[in-house]
Protein backbone atom coordinates (compact mmCIF):
# COMPACT_ATOMS: atom_id res chain seq x y z
CA UNK A 1 0.00 0.00 0.00
CA UNK A 2 1.37 3.63 -0.82
CA UNK A 3 2.04 5.72 2.25
CA UNK A 4 1.37 9.35 3.09
CA UNK A 5 4.41 11.54 4.55
CA UNK A 6 2.65 13.66 6.85
CA UNK A 7 4.44 16.87 8.21
CA UNK A 8 4.11 19.08 11.03
CA UNK A 9 5.79 21.80 10.98
CA UNK A 10 5.48 23.26 14.90
CA UNK A 11 7.04 25.81 17.06
CA UNK A 12 9.84 23.70 18.67
CA UNK A 13 9.99 21.57 16.08
CA UNK A 14 9.40 19.32 12.86
CA UNK A 15 7.74 15.90 12.82
CA UNK A 16 7.55 13.73 9.89
CA UNK A 17 5.40 10.70 10.02
CA UNK A 18 4.87 7.95 7.65
CA UNK A 19 1.55 6.34 7.43
CA UNK A 20 0.10 3.84 5.09
CA UNK A 21 -3.41 3.81 5.47
CA UNK A 22 -3.51 1.02 8.41
CA UNK A 23 -0.44 2.04 10.95
CA UNK A 24 2.32 4.48 11.07
CA UNK A 25 5.46 3.20 9.91
CA UNK A 26 7.88 5.75 11.37
CA UNK A 27 8.25 8.75 13.18
CA UNK A 28 11.04 11.39 12.94
CA UNK A 29 11.17 14.75 14.64
CA UNK A 30 14.11 17.86 14.30
CA UNK A 31 13.84 19.99 16.59
CA UNK A 32 13.48 24.32 16.17
CA UNK A 33 14.63 26.64 18.41
CA UNK A 34 13.37 29.94 18.43
CA UNK A 35 14.96 32.93 20.16
CA UNK A 36 12.78 34.17 23.11
CA UNK A 37 14.09 38.13 23.15
CA UNK A 38 13.32 41.20 25.22
CA UNK A 39 10.07 43.11 24.49
CA UNK A 40 7.46 40.09 23.51
CA UNK A 41 9.78 38.73 20.29
CA UNK A 42 10.15 35.72 19.26
CA UNK A 43 11.34 34.84 15.97
CA UNK A 44 13.56 31.88 14.25
CA UNK A 45 15.57 31.73 11.07
CA UNK A 46 13.38 30.55 8.39
CA UNK A 47 16.09 28.17 6.32
CA UNK A 48 16.07 26.24 9.83
CA UNK A 49 12.21 25.83 9.63
CA UNK A 50 13.22 24.57 5.80
CA UNK A 51 16.35 22.93 7.09
CA UNK A 52 13.91 20.63 9.34
CA UNK A 53 11.42 19.89 7.10
CA UNK A 54 13.59 18.49 4.79
CA UNK A 55 15.69 16.05 7.23
CA UNK A 56 12.50 15.21 9.07
CA UNK A 57 10.80 14.04 5.53
CA UNK A 58 13.70 12.59 4.38
CA UNK A 59 14.35 10.86 7.43
CA UNK A 60 11.26 9.38 7.89
CA UNK A 61 11.22 7.99 4.49
CA UNK A 62 14.50 5.91 5.07
CA UNK A 63 13.07 4.79 8.79
CA UNK A 64 9.80 3.70 6.99
CA UNK A 65 12.18 1.60 4.26
CA UNK A 66 11.41 4.05 1.14
CA UNK A 67 7.72 3.06 0.65
CA UNK A 68 6.04 4.16 -2.58
CA UNK A 69 4.62 7.61 -1.58
CA UNK A 70 1.14 8.95 -2.58
CA UNK A 71 1.59 12.17 -1.14
CA UNK A 72 2.96 14.55 1.35
CA UNK A 73 0.77 16.26 3.79
CA UNK A 74 1.65 19.60 5.98
CA UNK A 75 0.45 21.00 8.99
CA UNK A 76 1.49 24.44 10.10
CA UNK A 77 1.86 26.88 12.96
CA UNK A 78 -0.93 28.88 11.82
CA UNK A 79 0.02 32.58 12.50
CA UNK A 80 3.85 32.72 11.99
CA UNK A 81 5.20 34.73 9.32
CA UNK A 82 7.91 36.05 7.18
CA UNK A 83 8.34 38.00 4.46
CA UNK A 84 10.17 36.40 1.01
CA UNK A 85 11.13 36.70 -2.70
CA UNK A 86 8.69 35.37 -5.04
CA UNK A 87 10.75 34.88 -7.83
CA UNK A 88 13.29 32.95 -5.59
CA UNK A 89 11.92 31.87 -2.51
CA UNK A 90 14.40 33.23 -0.59
CA UNK A 91 13.54 34.89 2.80
CA UNK A 92 13.21 38.96 3.36
CA UNK A 93 13.20 38.35 7.20
CA UNK A 94 13.50 36.29 10.16
CA UNK A 95 9.84 34.25 10.80
CA UNK A 96 7.60 36.10 13.67
CA UNK A 97 6.58 33.47 15.43
CA UNK A 98 3.02 33.19 17.03
CA UNK A 99 3.64 34.10 20.43
CA UNK A 100 5.80 36.59 18.54
CA UNK A 101 3.82 40.32 20.40
CA UNK A 102 5.78 43.17 18.74
CA UNK A 103 3.00 44.17 16.78
CA UNK A 104 0.83 45.53 19.65
CA UNK A 105 1.49 49.14 17.71
CA UNK A 106 0.26 47.91 14.76
CA UNK A 107 -3.26 47.06 16.58
CA UNK A 108 -3.05 49.96 19.58
CA UNK A 109 -3.42 51.87 15.52
CA UNK A 110 -6.64 50.01 14.69
CA UNK A 111 -8.84 50.44 17.57
CA UNK A 112 -11.26 51.83 16.65
CA UNK A 113 -11.86 49.31 13.78
CA UNK A 114 -12.15 46.38 16.10
CA UNK A 115 -15.89 45.29 16.49
CA UNK A 116 -15.54 45.43 12.58
CA UNK A 117 -12.58 43.49 12.22
CA UNK A 118 -14.53 41.06 15.26
CA UNK A 119 -17.39 40.66 12.91
CA UNK A 120 -16.06 40.33 9.90
CA UNK A 121 -13.40 37.81 10.92
CA UNK A 122 -14.48 35.79 14.18
CA UNK A 123 -11.12 36.98 15.00
CA UNK A 124 -10.34 39.67 18.16
CA UNK A 125 -7.03 42.45 17.36
CA UNK A 126 -4.27 41.01 19.03
CA UNK A 127 -0.77 40.68 17.78
CA UNK A 128 -1.44 36.47 18.26
CA UNK A 129 -2.96 36.66 14.59
CA UNK A 130 -1.31 36.92 11.38
CA UNK A 131 -2.43 40.46 9.83
CA UNK A 132 -0.50 42.43 13.00
CA UNK A 133 2.93 40.97 12.33
CA UNK A 134 2.64 41.22 8.72
CA UNK A 135 2.24 44.82 8.85
CA UNK A 136 4.90 45.27 11.12
CA UNK A 137 7.35 43.70 8.71
CA UNK A 138 5.94 45.99 6.32
CA UNK A 139 6.82 48.97 8.47
CA UNK A 140 9.72 48.07 9.75
CA UNK A 141 12.02 45.28 7.82
CA UNK A 142 11.32 45.48 3.95
CA UNK A 143 8.43 46.87 1.03
CA UNK A 144 10.02 44.02 -1.48
CA UNK A 145 8.57 40.92 -2.27
CA UNK A 146 5.64 39.21 0.22
CA UNK A 147 4.24 38.44 3.46
CA UNK A 148 2.96 35.05 4.13
CA UNK A 149 2.29 33.06 7.09
CA UNK A 150 4.99 30.25 7.13
CA UNK A 151 2.65 27.65 5.28
CA UNK A 152 2.50 29.37 2.30
CA UNK A 153 6.35 29.68 2.12
CA UNK A 154 7.29 26.17 2.69
CA UNK A 155 4.53 25.20 0.22
CA UNK A 156 6.39 27.13 -2.47
CA UNK A 157 9.54 25.24 -1.54
CA UNK A 158 8.07 22.38 -2.25
CA UNK A 159 5.78 23.26 -4.85
CA UNK A 160 6.46 26.56 -6.86
CA UNK A 161 2.75 26.95 -5.81
CA UNK A 162 1.70 30.09 -4.02
CA UNK A 163 -1.24 29.27 -1.68
CA UNK A 164 -2.27 29.30 1.86
CA UNK A 165 -4.96 26.67 3.09
CA UNK A 166 -8.33 27.94 4.15
CA UNK A 167 -8.12 27.57 7.44
CA UNK A 168 -4.55 29.35 7.70
CA UNK A 169 -6.31 32.41 6.32
CA UNK A 170 -8.77 32.34 8.84
CA UNK A 171 -6.09 33.09 11.48
CA UNK A 172 -5.22 36.12 9.67
CA UNK A 173 -7.70 39.11 10.91
CA UNK A 174 -7.79 39.23 6.56
CA UNK A 175 -10.62 36.64 5.43
CA UNK A 176 -14.10 37.16 5.29
CA UNK A 177 -14.99 34.06 7.74
CA UNK A 178 -18.57 33.77 6.43
CA UNK A 179 -17.32 34.35 2.95
CA UNK A 180 -13.99 32.56 2.87
CA UNK A 181 -12.09 34.95 0.86
CA UNK A 182 -9.43 38.22 1.43
CA UNK A 183 -11.47 40.77 2.78
CA UNK A 184 -10.47 44.26 0.29
CA UNK A 185 -11.19 46.59 3.77
CA UNK A 186 -9.25 44.72 6.19
CA UNK A 187 -6.59 44.17 3.49
CA UNK A 188 -6.36 47.68 3.61
CA UNK A 189 -6.68 48.44 7.30
CA UNK A 190 -3.57 46.71 7.98
CA UNK A 191 -2.09 48.12 4.79
CA UNK A 192 -1.22 44.95 2.88
CA UNK A 193 -4.18 45.74 -0.39
CA UNK A 194 -0.99 46.67 -2.33
CA UNK A 195 0.71 42.89 -2.36
CA UNK A 196 0.10 39.54 -3.56
CA UNK A 197 -1.41 37.41 -1.65
CA UNK A 198 -1.41 33.90 -2.03
CA UNK A 199 -4.76 31.70 -3.39
CA UNK A 200 -6.99 30.10 -0.34
CA UNK A 201 -7.40 26.67 -0.98
CA UNK A 202 -9.03 23.68 0.86
CA UNK A 203 -7.75 21.23 2.77
CA UNK A 204 -8.74 18.35 0.73
CA UNK A 205 -7.10 19.92 -2.24
CA UNK A 206 -4.04 19.19 -4.61
CA UNK A 207 -1.77 22.00 -4.97
CA UNK A 208 1.13 21.09 -6.92
CA UNK A 209 3.79 17.85 -6.67
CA UNK A 210 7.60 17.67 -4.85
CA UNK A 211 10.48 15.87 -5.15
CA UNK A 212 12.26 17.33 -2.23
CA UNK A 213 12.16 14.05 -0.77
CA UNK A 214 13.19 12.48 -3.77
CA UNK A 215 11.70 11.44 -6.77
CA UNK A 216 9.45 10.61 -8.32
CA UNK A 217 7.19 14.00 -7.73
CA UNK A 218 4.26 13.33 -5.37
CA UNK A 219 1.08 15.62 -4.66
CA UNK A 220 0.78 17.72 -2.16
CA UNK A 221 -2.45 17.72 0.06
CA UNK A 222 -3.85 18.50 3.19
CA UNK A 223 -2.49 21.85 4.45
CA UNK A 224 -4.51 22.69 7.78
CA UNK A 225 -3.01 24.78 10.61
CA UNK A 226 -1.74 22.19 13.33
CA UNK A 227 -4.43 22.57 15.91
CA UNK A 228 -7.79 21.96 13.53
CA UNK A 229 -5.36 18.68 12.10
CA UNK A 230 -5.35 17.60 15.79
CA UNK A 231 -9.17 18.34 15.96
CA UNK A 232 -10.06 16.35 13.12
CA UNK A 233 -7.98 13.17 14.58
CA UNK A 234 -9.65 13.56 17.66
CA UNK A 235 -12.89 13.13 15.71
CA UNK A 236 -14.22 16.45 17.41
CA UNK A 237 -16.56 16.69 14.18
CA UNK A 238 -19.79 17.78 16.00
CA UNK A 239 -21.04 20.52 17.69
CA UNK A 240 -19.61 20.18 21.34
CA UNK A 241 -16.96 17.83 20.56
CA UNK A 242 -14.03 19.67 22.04
CA UNK A 243 -10.01 18.83 22.08
CA UNK A 244 -7.24 20.70 23.74
CA UNK A 245 -3.65 20.23 22.73
CA UNK A 246 -0.49 20.72 24.88
CA UNK A 247 2.64 21.76 23.49
CA UNK A 248 4.27 24.42 23.31
CA UNK A 249 1.49 26.30 24.40
CA UNK A 250 -1.80 24.88 24.94
CA UNK A 251 -5.09 25.28 22.53
CA UNK A 252 -8.49 24.42 23.13
CA UNK A 253 -10.93 23.72 20.28
CA UNK A 254 -14.36 22.88 20.16
CA UNK A 255 -16.62 22.20 17.01
CA UNK A 256 -19.50 24.32 15.69
CA UNK A 257 -20.76 22.51 12.97
CA UNK A 258 -21.28 24.38 9.39
CA UNK A 259 -22.00 27.91 10.60
CA UNK A 260 -19.31 30.41 12.33
CA UNK A 261 -20.40 30.88 16.01
CA UNK A 262 -19.60 34.36 17.19
CA UNK A 263 -18.13 34.66 21.27
CA UNK A 264 -19.86 36.40 23.57
CA UNK A 265 -16.97 35.23 25.80
CA UNK A 266 -13.88 36.79 23.96
CA UNK A 267 -12.71 33.33 22.80
CA UNK A 268 -12.44 33.04 18.83
CA UNK A 269 -13.70 31.32 15.86
CA UNK A 270 -12.49 30.19 13.14
CA UNK A 271 -12.63 27.49 10.04
CA UNK A 272 -12.28 23.95 11.34
CA UNK A 273 -11.88 22.86 7.57
CA UNK A 274 -12.42 23.41 4.30
CA UNK A 275 -13.58 20.28 2.01
CA UNK A 276 -15.33 19.38 -1.12
CA UNK A 277 -18.31 18.47 0.83
CA UNK A 278 -18.63 20.47 3.63
CA UNK A 279 -17.08 23.36 5.48
CA UNK A 280 -16.85 23.27 9.81
CA UNK A 281 -16.31 25.82 12.17
CA UNK A 282 -14.72 25.88 15.26
CA UNK A 283 -14.02 28.18 18.67
CA UNK A 284 -10.63 28.51 20.17
CA UNK A 285 -8.89 29.64 22.90
CA UNK A 286 -5.15 29.49 23.61
CA UNK A 287 -2.56 29.10 26.59
CA UNK A 288 0.55 31.05 25.21
CA UNK A 289 2.91 29.18 27.30
CA UNK A 290 2.46 25.33 28.46
CA UNK A 291 5.38 23.09 27.28
CA UNK A 292 7.06 26.49 27.22
CA UNK A 293 6.12 27.18 30.74
CA UNK A 294 8.10 24.04 32.14
CA UNK A 295 11.06 24.78 29.81
CA UNK A 296 10.59 27.80 31.89
CA UNK A 297 11.40 25.93 35.47
CA UNK A 298 14.04 24.19 33.90
CA UNK A 299 15.92 26.91 32.54
CA UNK A 300 15.36 28.76 36.17
CA UNK A 301 16.65 25.38 37.93
CA UNK A 302 13.26 25.02 39.53
CA UNK A 303 12.71 21.55 37.78
CA UNK A 304 15.58 18.85 36.66
CA UNK A 305 14.05 18.00 33.66
CA UNK A 306 10.93 18.29 31.32
CA UNK A 307 9.72 14.70 32.20
CA UNK A 308 10.51 14.74 36.02
CA UNK A 309 7.07 17.51 36.73
CA UNK A 310 5.17 14.76 38.10
CA UNK A 311 8.11 13.18 40.13
CA UNK A 312 8.94 17.08 41.82
CA UNK A 313 5.88 18.90 42.05
CA UNK A 314 4.73 18.43 45.69
CA UNK A 315 1.11 17.34 46.00
CA UNK A 316 0.10 20.73 47.48
CA UNK A 317 0.77 23.77 46.36
CA UNK A 318 -0.32 25.80 49.44
CA UNK A 319 -2.28 27.97 48.41
CA UNK A 320 0.08 29.48 45.27
CA UNK A 321 -1.38 30.80 42.47
CA UNK A 322 0.47 30.41 38.97
CA UNK A 323 -0.96 32.60 35.92
CA UNK A 324 0.63 31.20 33.09
CA UNK A 325 1.22 34.66 30.75
CA UNK A 326 5.00 33.99 30.67
CA UNK A 327 4.35 35.02 26.70
CA UNK A 328 0.79 37.55 27.28
CA UNK A 329 -2.40 36.13 28.24
CA UNK A 330 -5.14 35.59 25.27
CA UNK A 331 -8.50 35.46 25.30
CA UNK A 332 -10.66 37.07 27.01
CA UNK A 333 -8.00 38.33 29.32
CA UNK A 334 -5.86 40.17 26.42
CA UNK A 335 -2.59 41.20 27.25
CA UNK A 336 -0.07 40.63 24.99
CA UNK A 337 2.69 41.64 27.13
CA UNK A 338 4.24 39.28 29.52
CA UNK A 339 2.38 39.14 32.42
CA UNK A 340 2.99 35.69 34.62
CA UNK A 341 2.45 35.76 37.90
CA UNK A 342 2.70 33.86 41.48
CA UNK A 343 0.15 34.45 44.05
CA UNK A 344 0.35 33.67 47.22
CA UNK A 345 4.40 33.20 48.28
CA UNK A 346 4.87 32.61 51.93
CA UNK A 347 8.02 31.83 53.74
CA UNK A 348 6.73 28.06 53.60
CA UNK A 349 6.73 27.76 49.88
CA UNK A 350 9.05 25.29 48.47
CA UNK A 351 10.37 24.89 45.15
CA UNK A 352 7.84 21.48 44.90
CA UNK A 353 5.22 23.79 45.66
CA UNK A 354 5.80 26.15 42.62
CA UNK A 355 6.12 23.55 40.39
CA UNK A 356 2.55 22.06 41.45
CA UNK A 357 0.86 25.93 41.04
CA UNK A 358 2.56 25.88 37.76
CA UNK A 359 1.19 22.68 36.74
CA UNK A 360 -2.51 23.78 38.25
CA UNK A 361 -2.38 27.06 36.82
CA UNK A 362 -2.17 25.52 33.21
CA UNK A 363 -4.84 23.73 33.98
CA UNK A 364 -7.12 26.46 35.20
CA UNK A 365 -6.78 28.40 32.16
CA UNK A 366 -7.66 25.86 29.81
CA UNK A 367 -10.42 25.36 32.39
CA UNK A 368 -11.69 28.47 32.01
CA UNK A 369 -11.47 28.95 28.29
CA UNK A 370 -13.22 25.61 27.91
CA UNK A 371 -15.84 26.60 30.79
CA UNK A 372 -16.56 29.83 28.05
CA UNK A 373 -16.56 27.58 25.05
CA UNK A 374 -19.18 25.65 26.99
CA UNK A 375 -21.38 29.07 27.31
CA UNK A 376 -21.24 29.81 23.88
CA UNK A 377 -21.88 26.79 22.19
CA UNK A 378 -24.83 26.70 24.19
CA UNK A 379 -24.46 23.00 26.09
CA UNK A 380 -21.96 21.48 29.16
CA UNK A 381 -18.71 20.31 28.23
CA UNK A 382 -19.07 16.25 29.38
CA UNK A 383 -15.93 14.92 28.41
CA UNK A 384 -12.37 16.38 26.94
CA UNK A 385 -10.19 15.06 24.57
CA UNK A 386 -6.22 15.56 24.63
CA UNK A 387 -3.44 15.21 22.92
CA UNK A 388 0.21 16.58 23.06
CA UNK A 389 3.67 16.19 24.85
CA UNK A 390 2.31 17.41 28.39
CA UNK A 391 -0.45 14.65 28.02
CA UNK A 392 2.59 12.65 29.30
CA UNK A 393 1.87 14.34 32.76
CA UNK A 394 -0.50 12.35 35.23
CA UNK A 395 -0.64 15.14 37.52
CA UNK A 396 -1.40 17.82 34.85
CA UNK A 397 -4.29 15.49 33.72
CA UNK A 398 -5.53 15.07 36.95
CA UNK A 399 -5.58 18.27 37.57
CA UNK A 400 -7.00 19.08 34.27
CA UNK A 401 -9.84 16.83 35.49
CA UNK A 402 -10.46 18.15 38.89
CA UNK A 403 -10.74 21.82 37.97
CA UNK A 404 -12.69 21.40 34.66
CA UNK A 405 -14.92 18.83 36.87
CA UNK A 406 -15.48 16.41 33.43
CA UNK A 407 -13.49 12.97 32.40
CA UNK A 408 -10.32 13.91 30.58
CA UNK A 409 -9.42 11.18 27.39
CA UNK A 410 -6.08 10.95 26.37
CA UNK A 411 -5.70 10.59 22.30
CA UNK A 412 -3.08 7.25 22.17
CA UNK A 413 -0.95 8.70 19.98
CA UNK A 414 1.56 11.75 20.63
CA UNK A 415 1.07 12.45 16.29
CA UNK A 416 -2.05 14.12 16.44
CA UNK A 417 -1.50 16.64 14.57
CA UNK A 418 0.34 14.52 11.92
CA UNK A 419 -2.36 11.96 11.99
CA UNK A 420 -5.23 14.91 10.96
CA UNK A 421 -3.40 16.63 7.95
CA UNK A 422 -2.77 12.80 6.57
CA UNK A 423 -6.51 12.33 6.75
CA UNK A 424 -7.02 15.40 4.74
CA UNK A 425 -4.70 13.85 2.32
CA UNK A 426 -6.53 10.87 1.70
CA UNK A 427 -9.47 13.02 1.34
CA UNK A 428 -8.12 14.53 -1.47
CA UNK A 429 -6.64 11.83 -3.13
CA UNK A 430 -10.35 9.84 -3.12
CA UNK A 431 -13.09 12.04 -3.88
CA UNK A 432 -15.57 9.02 -2.78
CA UNK A 433 -13.90 8.93 0.47
CA UNK A 434 -16.28 10.75 3.71
CA UNK A 435 -14.36 12.45 6.37
CA UNK A 436 -15.21 10.09 9.21
CA UNK A 437 -13.98 7.05 7.19
CA UNK A 438 -10.66 9.13 5.85
CA UNK A 439 -9.64 9.27 9.87
CA UNK A 440 -8.43 6.82 12.41
CA UNK A 441 -10.42 4.83 14.58
CA UNK A 442 -9.32 5.24 17.98
CA UNK A 443 -9.72 5.22 22.02
CA UNK A 444 -8.36 6.60 24.76
CA UNK A 445 -4.64 5.36 26.35
CA UNK A 446 -5.89 6.57 29.54
CA UNK A 447 -8.94 8.25 31.16
CA UNK A 448 -8.79 10.60 34.55
CA UNK A 449 -11.42 10.97 36.18
CA UNK A 450 -12.22 14.34 38.59
CA UNK A 451 -11.24 13.30 42.31
CA UNK A 452 -11.83 16.89 43.62
CA UNK A 453 -15.55 17.81 44.80
CA UNK A 454 -17.19 20.12 42.74
CA UNK A 455 -16.71 23.09 45.95
CA UNK A 456 -13.06 22.45 45.83
CA UNK A 457 -12.77 22.88 42.30
CA UNK A 458 -14.83 26.10 42.22
CA UNK A 459 -12.85 27.81 45.34
CA UNK A 460 -9.72 27.26 43.35
CA UNK A 461 -10.60 28.65 40.21
CA UNK A 462 -12.27 31.85 41.77
CA UNK A 463 -9.06 32.10 43.42
CA UNK A 464 -7.06 31.72 39.91
CA UNK A 465 -9.30 34.19 38.28
CA UNK A 466 -8.85 36.52 40.65
CA UNK A 467 -4.76 36.03 39.96
CA UNK A 468 -5.40 36.26 36.58
CA UNK A 469 -7.44 39.10 36.21
CA UNK A 470 -4.78 41.05 38.29
CA UNK A 471 -2.25 39.70 36.10
CA UNK A 472 -3.76 40.91 33.08
CA UNK A 473 -4.36 44.27 34.04
CA UNK A 474 -0.61 45.17 34.71
CA UNK A 475 1.28 46.45 31.56
CA UNK A 476 4.84 46.07 30.96
CA UNK A 477 6.94 49.15 32.25
CA UNK A 478 9.91 48.72 29.89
Amino acid sequence: MTAILAVDQGTSGTKALVHDGERTLSVVEVPVRPSYLDGGRVEVDPLDLLASVRQAGARALREAGDPPLAAVSLANQGESVLAWDPATGRPLSTVLVWQDSRAQEVCAGLGEHADLIRRRTGLVLDPYFSAPKMAWLRRHVTREGVVTTTDAWLVHQLTGAFVTDATTASRSLLLDLDEVAWDPELLSLFGLGDGALPRVVRCDEVVGGTSMFGPPEVPVAGLVVDQQAALVAERCLDPGRVKCTYGTGAFLLGATGGRAVRSGHGLTSSLAWSLRASTGYCLDGQVYTAGSAVRWLVDLGLLSAPGALDAEADGDSGGVCFVPGLAGLAQPWRNPEPCGAFTGLGLATTRGRLVRAVVEGLAAQVAALAQAMSADIGAPLTRLRVDGGLTRSRALMQAQADLLQVPVDVYPSPHATALGTAALARLALDEGLSLPSAIDAWSPAVSFEPVWTGDRAAEAMARWGEAARSAAARKDDT
